[in-house]
């Protein structure tokens, strides 16, 4: 068991996101739950990149002086694995929303699938997606979405340095994805759907690994908290 004065000093804690949860929420009950078992007033605590709520895995979390890592960390390069279903798009790219169009997919074969995937690899522009937490003018995106405000938002250069497609069910492809900071998987699983000319959108998102930290060495909320009162 860790001392207050240890998560003061700064520790890094690799928390396995469970679905639902948004990154902010895990933060503020850790910050809680550390505050609590040690009875002290105060103590930073914030994550090196943020995770939908729709999605799961890793979020490194910075205690006390290793807040100051935060950015190096987030700008590591990152692994995710997750699911495209082809053949609809949702405004939000993932299940947030529901389908709103639906597109023809028998033209699209296996080989097809695979060898789309050169086009998202290297540096590629992508817009990120109007449901996402990035700020304009003061206000999210998100929050312009759901008051069915448009709003333009600007491109950015990512880098994708491996795209791998590790099982096609029917209209469900499952990947596996190396990535740079910034980059929104929600968006290129709507560009991968266009680019087979129907459509697609994110059902399943998991981050495995943020530089050499890796999910596997993760644990739970509950596990985490449990640590704190043995």
């Amino acid at each position: 068991m860790k001392t207050a004065e240890e998560y003061q000093a700064g520790q890094v804690l690799l928390i396995d996101k469970p679905l639902t949860w948004t990154s902010f929420q895990v933060v503020n009950k850790l910050r809680w739950e550390i505050r609590q078992a040690f009875n002290i007033k105060k103590i930073k605590v914030g994550h090196a990149g943020t995770l939908d709520p729709l999605a799961t895995g890793l979020l490194v979390i910075c205690t006390g002086k290793m807040t100051k890592q935060i950015d190096t960390f987030q700008g590591q390069i990152k692994e995710y694995t997750g699911t495209f279903v082809l053949g609809g798009t949702t405004p939000s790219y993932d299940l947030e929303t529901e389908v709103n169009e639906v597109f023809e997919t028998k033209h699209i074969t296996k080989g097809l699938i695979h060898s789309t995937t050169t086009q998202f690899t290297g540096d590629i522009e992508q817009f990120p997606p109007i449901f996402s937490a990035l700020k304009k003018d003061g206000k999210r995106l998100y929050e312009y979405a759901r008051a069915g405000e448009t709003v333009e938002i600007k491109s950015r250069t990512v880098h994708v340095s491996e795209f791998e497609i590790t099982k096609i069910d029917g209209l469900n492809i499952d990947f596996r994805i190396v990535c740079s900071k910034g980059t929104y998987i929600r968006s290129l699983a709507h560009d991968f759907g266009k680019a087979l000319q129907s459509g697609a959108h994110l059902s399943a998102l998991r981050r495995t690994k943020i530089g050499d930290f890796n999910v596997e060495n993760g644990v739970s909320i509950d596990d985490f908290i449990a640590s704190l009162k043995v």
